[in-house]
């Protein structure tokens, strides 16, 4: 029984002696009224040291501060990377649009790719998946109505919208009403909470999946020596790991959400980035036949 009541009691002290901390720290961010965002992030950064806050919490605490500084312009997805539906496009080319792309909203584009009528659910296509179906399909029955934003939109005022409406996507568009590209509530959460998976990423274990012929889909941190076995290319990153530390490099900044570059005829897209790190990029090989490389495709899809 003692050796119980002093573990009870050395575990109240420890309780207490970490609440004085947390105390001591609100009291000094009292004390200090920080007057800029570098003087909170230093606070911050101090309690990381004293072990009142995980690396993890940081660094959302820190990219919580910065998404009120970013714009939808900044992450979007540009209009050219878009996976659209034409509203005159059969069921048959809609049908297969759906499958590979395994997206779940598409925009749906008049004359003009610039031109957004209406989004098309995938679900709601699933009726249309059997062979027995009997109903005549018009993809005016099944539009939802686009919600536009302009690139200046900040992204917390942008996500704040996403809740109270409940709209997971929305068109931005550019000063003459075209659409320049599109936004996610996904890509607004993964500028704070970093890259979110779901059931259409990668398995933990895949870095390169083929999405198509001569189109592959490769995670940023894939090495580059596994990159090279892959295509049976030499790609030389001198002290660099990993091919997105290549692909920067190539770039001489930290690239955009669309942006590309070659590299030794090989096309890097940037498919998701954040405003810290590359996650996801495009490839295109120099040959777009698939029988030119010596190994199968991942079996899981990305988003």
């Amino acid at each position: 029984m003692a050796s119980d009541d002093g573990s009870r009691q050395g575990a109240q002290a420890n309780h207490w002696l970490q609440r004085l901390r947390l105390s001591g720290l609100m009291q000094r961010l009292v004390r200090t009224e920080p007057q800029t965002k570098e003087q909170l992030t230093e606070l911050l950064q101090q309690a990381e040291c004293r072990g009142l806050l995980d690396r993890e919490a940081l660094g959302m605490m820190e990219a919580v501060l910065q998404v009120a500084d970013l714009r939808v312009g900044d992450i979007m997805i540009p209009r050219a990377e878009i996976v659209h539906i034409r509203r005159d496009d059969p069921l048959e080319s809609i049908l297969s649009i759906a499958v590979e792309s395994a997206h779940s909203r598409f925009p749906v584009t008049g004359d003009d790719k610039g031109e957004v009528v209406g989004i098309l659910l995938a679900k709601d296509l699933l009726s249309y998946c059997s062979e027995t179906h009997q109903r005549s399909f018009n993809i005016r029955d099944h539009l939802r109505p686009a919600v536009f934003v302009p690139e200046s939109k900040r992204l917390n005022v942008l996500l704040k919208e996403f809740r109270a409406s409940r709209n997971h996507m929305a068109i931005v568009v550019d000063e003459y009403g075209s659409a320049a590209g599109l936004v996610t509530i996904e890509d607004v959460l993964e500028q704070i909470v970093g890259d979110i998976e779901d059931e259409h990423d990668f398995d933990e274990g895949a870095f390169i999946y083929k999405r198509g012929k001569g189109e592959y889909t490769v995670k940023a941190r894939t090495g580059i020596d596994e990159f090279n076995e892959y295509f049976g290319t030499s790609l030389e990153g001198g002290d660099l790991d990993t091919i997105g530390g290549l692909v920067v490099q190539a770039f001489g900044h930290l690239p955009k959400r669309g942006e590309w570059v070659e590299i030794d005829s090989f096309r890097f897209a940037i498919m998701r980035a954040d405003s810290r790190r590359v996650h996801l990029l495009t490839v295109r090989p120099p040959s777009s036949d698939p029988g030119a490389f010596s190994h199968d495709p991942a079996p899981a899809d990305p988003a």
